[in-house]
């Protein structure tokens, strides 16, 4: 699911998964292995091989992280503010039942 904020995550939430890359790459520098970095950081183990494959392919500067991936939004901003006063207002005002999806 795509979220307004771009990627779902607050701007602290961001901060953190930045830190965590960088702590990632000072541990890579000291030649610790990914999943020991992934205990370390108490993140998966498939994000630290990702950090270690982007680090060893493009050093340190490849692992801050980048825009959301995906196509950019094709809604007008009109229609952005509309869809937003519709999604306000709930199902029932647009004739949906709660199970409907």
């Amino acid at each position: 699911m795509r979220y307004a904020d771009g990627g779902g995550l607050t701007a602290a939430g961001r901060r953190r998964r930045e830190t965590a890359r960088m702590q990632a790459a000072e541990l890579f520098e000291q030649e610790v292995k990914p999943p020991k970095v992934a205990r370390r950081l108490r993140v998966s183990q498939k994000p630290a091989y990702q950090w270690h494959r982007m680090r060893r392919d493009g050093g340190v500067h490849a692992l801050p992280s980048h825009n959301p991936s995906g196509s950019r939004c094709r809604l007008c901003p009109g229609c952005l503010q509309r869809l937003a006063v519709y999604l306000e207002q709930g199902l029932a005002v647009h004739d949906w039942v709660e199970d409907q999806v």
